[in-house]
């Protein structure tokens, strides 16, 4: 298993996990990633961007419905701009990331279904 740097819990004065000194300098004294960084873990480069990317490449159209505020209908325009594409005969894929409470599963009667999850990813 590797070792993760938690950036959460740096030192004040971190030099930063990507930095050559990491874990070595002497602002490193005492961090709980001290080793962590020092194993170069903080330069191994992220591969989710890729692998998102990769999953995405198939994606044509990308349509965000966003507000600041609540209660305003976002999930139901997501709802009904999704339903109006579909029967357009347009792929269409609806991701609801409201963590106060998902409510496009509600509006569409998947209340109760669940998310496959595996290597590839998630799948209804």
């Amino acid at each position: 298993m590797s070792a993760q740097v938690d950036t959460d819990k740096a030192n004040e004065s971190c030099v930063g996990p990507s930095s050559e000194e990491a874990g070595k300098a002497e602002a490193c004294a005492g961090c709980p990633n001290a080793a962590a960084c020092a194993s170069g873990a903080g330069r191994v480069e992220d591969p989710t961007p890729a692998l998102v990317q990769d999953a995405l490449r198939g994606v044509k159209h990308v349509i965000l419905v966003l507000s600041g505020k609540g209660g305003v209908g976002k999930s139901t325009v997501s709802c009904q701009l999704a339903m109006a594409l579909a029967s357009k005969g347009q792929a269409v894929g609806l991701l609801d990331i409201d963590i106060c409470g998902p409510s496009v599963p509600r509006m569409l009667g998947l209340r109760g279904r669940g998310v496959h999850r595996s290597s590839p990813g998630l799948s209804p």
